[in-house]
């Protein structure tokens, strides 16, 4: 991955269809959540995600705020990614791991970000780093196998 760009994987047990399926409704963000933001899906959210789609959600980071994402990548049952207004992107890669196994890997992207500078002085790479740990451990254990 680039310098702008914190990833981490894991397996989950599970086949890319059930983890996919989870990714693609944006109701279910907040039960994989680790970074402790992500409250609830807007009410206009659709119930999957698609190219193009839109939806917003209610967060929490201080302050409750809400937001609007737009999926910007999407392979059925492979791939999905949604960036909101400061152009940075969350990336959900899904590779058939054997045995009805995923391997997961979750990416912050912030090299499309508008400003990459107030994110790298924020810390919000480190932070999210952990916060990627945390959700990949969540959803692991939503597919005890």
């Amino acid at each position: 991955m680039g310098t702008r760009q914190v990833s981490r994987s894991t397996v989950v047990a599970a086949p890319p269809e059930q983890i996919f399926a989870l990714l693609a409704d944006p109701a279910q963000h907040p039960l994989i959540d680790g970074s402790g933001t992500v409250r609830a899906s807007r009410g206009s959210a659709p119930a999957k995600l698609s190219l193009g789609a839109t939806f917003g959600m209610d967060m929490r980071m201080g302050a409750p705020y809400r937001i609007q994402n737009t999926v910007v990548e999407f392979e059925e049952n492979r791939l999905i990614a949604w960036r909101h207004f400061s152009g940075h992107r969350w990336r959900w890669l899904l590779e058939p791991a054997g045995d009805a196994h995923t391997s997961v890997t979750e990416t912050f992207d912030w090299s499309t970000a508008h400003s990459p500078l107030a994110i790298r002085l924020l810390g919000f790479p480190k932070r999210n780093a952990e916060a990627i740990e945390k959700t990949l451990a969540r959803l692991d254990g939503m597919f005890p196998g």
